[in-house]
């Protein structure tokens, strides 16, 4: 074996690597973005020629990995926590059809909201479409998960979810990787013609088989290995720590002397005599789990012996948030230390555009052009340029999920909201906001389409946006009148003519599309810097 340090990304894309990866497939979103970029820059995926490039969003990129996994070759795909929404239609249905190669689908939780609009638990999804799922607790065990994972996956012809959090994710760690990285699987078509195909007929009898491989795949080793009893002295006090929470039950225990009976929970579905083994040596269990109270939930379904179990639910831990070392202190009634206090000089600073940014440009003439018309009227998106909800602009009035600026647009227009006007970026609009657009279209919706098209996926660093150079041509397609497609530069010195342009498609009653097009500053800086590089070279 050998030791590198990595990060929990790259831990699960090195293993899907050493693991005989054929195609990895992804959308950018925090904090599961740097899985495919360490993939897209490995010597060693380009060398075997791996698939690895960006998705136009999470459906796209489930479907595809579900066809690569179709011809036999193991396929990841992964995602930040909110994407599996949007991937939920195939990855659901994958659980029916089954898998023919190995098929990984990573997704990357986000507790306490660091780069998200919710904090839901992926682990209910797995739960959700009787797929099982595997949480790491530390770097190695990522990595160690995925061969794992794969092996389990077609063993049993089954999509595996591995779930992450932010602090895995985030952070680094010696990690042992194999010296003996496995090759990639051959094609092989599916022995069963019609295994993908979910008509109802068939779809009934695949959802029984289901149900059955779901209760007996408990018993696998490459699922049991992972969660582990440990057996204490004190009587008081059963803990059933999960993924991460395990290192931050240790980290208080080690120190502590405390000797609770421990059980750590990595897999699931998990065997119920586990908990019970637990449940039998002691008054009251105490469950850490990051996210929702899911396991805390479960075991109040099945320990009905009047067992106090505390957690979540019972206000032992926040409800909200992720946890923390002092958290699960506090939980075990344990004295914490006081952080020092932070110096008086220091100062949280807001996030805000960047300088020289053209979003910045577009709401600084978008509040102009509605100044005649009033506030209120103004759908925003995910990205970068949802800071325009923030000083000194204050120009938005909703951000929702990826897309929702322009169906709300349509939907506030159907009220009777005149002007209504929706902002999206360039790579949001190619993955949720073409179809809200057909409906515009369709409907002819006095509705005004403002796609800030800064030529990258910004908010996530910078990756290639499936929209460059193609905004025109897509919005023709979908129907979009041409004298209605407009395009600006925001910069200053345009500053009248944009307000023109602005004031004059809010006036028309009918779908207009105003493409704001300008690089964003920070994709800009760094080719520039490349090219100076490789000119000095």
């Amino acid at each position: 074996m050998k030791r590198t340090l990595l990060l929990g990304d790259e831990a699960i894309a090195q293993g899907a690597i050493d693991a005989g990866l054929s195609g990895m497939y992804a959308y950018p979103g925090t904090p599961s973005t740097e899985i495919m970029e360490y993939i897209q820059s490995s010597p060693a995926a380009v060398h075997r020629n791996i698939h690895r490039e960006w998705s136009s969003n999470e459906k796209t990129a489930m479907e595809a990995a579900l066809g690569m996994s179709y011809t036999g070759k193991r396929a990841m795909v992964a995602m930040k926590h909110v994407g599996l929404n949007v991937a939920a239609d195939g990855f659901i249905n994958s659980a029916l059809t089954g898998v023919n190669g190995g098929l990984v689908v990573v997704s990357a939780d986000d507790p306490s909201m660091h780069s998200s609009q919710n904090e839901q638990d992926s682990r209910f999804y797995g739960k959700f479409a009787f797929v099982p799922c595997f949480e790491p607790s530390d770097q190695q065990e990522a990595y160690d998960m995925v061969f794992d994972a794969f092996e389990l996956s077609e063993k049993y012809k089954t999509p595996v979810l591995l779930r992450i959090t932010t602090r895995l994710a985030h952070s680094r760690s010696a990690v042992a990787l194999t010296t003996h990285p496995l090759p990639e699987k051959s094609i092989l078509l599916p022995s069963d013609p019609v295994q993908f195909v979910l008509l109802p007929a068939i779809a009934r009898k695949r959802y029984k088989a289901l149900l059955k491989t779901y209760d007996t795949i408990k018993y696998d080793i490459r699922l049991e290995k992972y969660n582990a009893f440990r057996d204490g002295e004190r009587r008081e006090l059963g803990i059933i720590a999960c993924g991460i929470a395990h290192n931050y039950l240790m980290e208080n225990l080690k120190d502590n002397g405390s000797d609770f009976p421990v059980l750590k929970l990595n897999t699931y579905p998990f065997r119920e005599d586990l908990v019970k083994n637990l449940a039998g040596r002691c008054r009251e269990i105490l469950v850490l789990e990051e996210g929702y109270p899911i396991v805390e939930e479960g075991l109040r379904g099945f320990l009905n012996a009047g067992m106090k179990i505390l957690g979540r639910l019972d206000g032992t831990l926040p409800r909200d948030g992720e946890l923390t070392p002092s958290i699960v202190a506090r939980a075990l009634g344990m004295e914490t230390k006081p952080g020092k206090e932070v110096p008086g000089l220091v100062r949280m600073r807001p996030p805000s555009f960047c300088k020289g940014c053209g979003h910045a440009d577009v709401f600084s003439e978008l509040l102009e052009a509605l100044r005649p018309f009033g506030p209120g009227r103004v759908f925003s998106d995910i990205g970068c340029y949802t800071l325009g909800a923030l000083p000194p602009y204050g120009a938005i009035n909703s951000c929702v999920d990826m897309g929702a600026s322009v169906t709300m647009a349509v939907g506030a227009a159907d009220a009777g909201l005149f002007p209504s006007v929706a902002v999206i970026g360039d790579s949001t609009f190619t993955h949720s906001g073409m179809t809200g657009l057909l409906d515009a279209v369709n409907k002819n919706s006095p509705v005004t389409i403002i796609i800030s098209d800064n030529s990258t996926t910004g908010m996530t660093g910078g990756q290639k946006s499936q929209a460059t150079g193609r905004l025109e041509q897509i919005c023709r397609g979908i129907g979009v009148d041409p004298e209605h497609i407009r395009t600006m530069v925001p910069l200053r010195k345009n500053h009248d003519e944009n307000i023109r342009i602005m004031k004059e498609e809010f006036e028309y009653r009918g779908v207009s599309v105003i493409i704001a097009s300008r690089e964003c500053i920070q994709t800009a800086s760094r080719r520039k810097r490349a090219g100076t590089e490789n000119a000095e070279n």
